[in-house]
């Protein structure tokens, strides 16, 4: 489901699995050599957010933290890929705290207030959603009792 919102267009697109391959291949080697780079952990971090299944996208999230907190000079970048990351995972909550951390020293940032839209968007969609199940619930239950109560009346 591509975005109207051309900044923050990559929040909602895929690394194709060679271009992941390439980067895994590069960090990998690096870890097998003893020293990873702090660009290609990030780099390998970045594309694990961006591939289309949840498990990578965790590993990404937790490799761009490690870096967040290893790496002060490295914090701008990585705030953004992992509220990228946590809404990926549908985890609204934490892509609004680390987005908010980012609008918060940077409020111009055309890619931070376009994924605050989309955060926003997904919230309200999913806030829908529960109140439909709640009353689809709340409608079945409502069907059992009226049918257990004209039971007990015959």
């Amino acid at each position: 489901m591509p975005t109207e919102l051309p900044y923050a267009a990559e929040a909602e697109s895929s690394l194709g699995y060679e271009e992941l391959q390439v980067l895994r291949t590069q960090y990998y080697k690096e870890i097998e050599q003893g020293h990873v780079t702090t660009q290609s952990k990030f780099n390998y971090g970045w594309g694990l957010v961006k591939s289309n299944t949840a498990e990578l996208q965790t590993e990404g999230v937790k490799l761009l933290q490690e870096i967040y907190s290893a790496s002060p000079a490295h914090r701008r970048e990585c705030t953004y890929y992992i509220a990228v990351g946590y809404y990926k995972l549908k985890n609204y909550a934490y892509a609004k705290k680390f987005n908010d951390l980012l609008l918060s020293v940077e409020p111009e940032n055309m890619q931070a207030q376009s994924l605050r839209t989309l955060i926003d968007q997904a919230v309200q969609r999913d806030g829908y959603i529960g109140m439909g199940l709640i009353a689809g619930a709340a409608a079945v239950t409502g069907l059992i009792v009226a049918g257990l109560v004209k039971r007990s009346r015959r």
